[in-house]
C-alpha cells in the first residue's frame, strides 16, 4: 500500500489516538490486569502489546474486504460500531456490566492481547475510523496506543498507587463521556441524519 505523506494530519493522528484510548481502555483494565498477574505470577508485557498491535493492524488492513467476503459495506459496519462504542460508553459512565466476558481459565496472549486490548470494539472502532480518517493517521494511533498499552503493563501496580481506585474511575468517565460523542458522530454521519 503507497502512502501519501501529505495525508498525515495532526489533528486525526490526535483523534483516532484518543479514541483507540478510550476503546482500548487500558487504564480502566488495570484492576483486570493486575488479577490475571496474581493468577499467573508474570506477565508478559512485550509479547502480549505486539500481537495486540497486529491484530489491529491486520484488522486495520484486511477487515474491509472480511467484510465484503461476507456480503456488508463498510458504512453497515459503521453504524453497528456505533452501538458497540455507544454500550461500551454507558458501561464506563454509569458502571454497568452489559458485556459479560467469561474469566480466562490460563492467562497468556489470549485473555490479555486479545480480547482485552485488541477486542471487538476495538476492532469495530478500527473500521469505522476508516470511514472517517486516512489509514496512516490511523496506524499511528494504533502505535501511540499500543506504546502507552506497553507502559501501562510494565507499571500496573505503581500506576494504580498513583491514581487510586477513585482517580481510575474518574478517568474511566471521562472517556466514556468522549466515547458517547464519537458513537453519535459515527451514527450520525454514516446515516445521513
Amino acid at each position: 500500500m503507497k502512502f501519501d505523506f501529505m495525508k498525515f494530519d495532526l489533528s486525526q493522528i490526535l483523534s483516532t489516538t484518543m479514541v483507540l484510548f478510550a476503546i482500548i481502555d487500558i487504564l480502566g483494565a488495570i484492576p483486570v490486569v493486575i488479577e490475571l498477574r496474581r493468577k499467573a505470577g508474570h506477565i508478559e508485557s512485550e509479547k502480549a502489546s505486539l500481537v495486540a498491535a497486529g491484530l489491529m493492524i491486520l484488522f486495520l488492513f484486511v477487515g474491509e474486504s472480511l467484510l465484503k467476503v461476507i456480503g456488508l459495506d463498510v458504512e453497515s459496519f459503521a453504524i453497528a460500531g456505533s452501538f458497540v462504542i455507544f454500550f461500551i460508553a454507558m458501561e464506563m459512565v454509569l458502571g454497568l456490566t452489559i458485556f459479560k466476558e467469561e474469566a480466562p481459565e490460563t492467562v497468556s496472549i489470549v485473555p490479555l492481547a486479545f480480547p482485552l486490548i485488541a477486542g471487538a470494539g476495538t476492532m469495530t472502532t478500527l473500521l469505522s475510523l476508516k470511514t472517517e480518517y486516512h489509514t496512516q493517521n490511523i496506524l499511528v494511533g494504533i502505535i501511540l496506543n499500543i506504546l502507552f498499552v506497553y507502559f501501562v503493563l510494565k507499571n500496573t501496580n505503581r500506576l494504580e498507587k498513583l491514581f487510586g481506585k477513585s482517580g481510575l474511575n474518574i478517568l474511566r468517565k471521562a472517556f466514556g463521556v468522549i466515547l458517547l460523542a464519537i458513537a453519535i458522530k459515527l451514527f450520525r454521519n454514516n446515516t445521513g441524519l
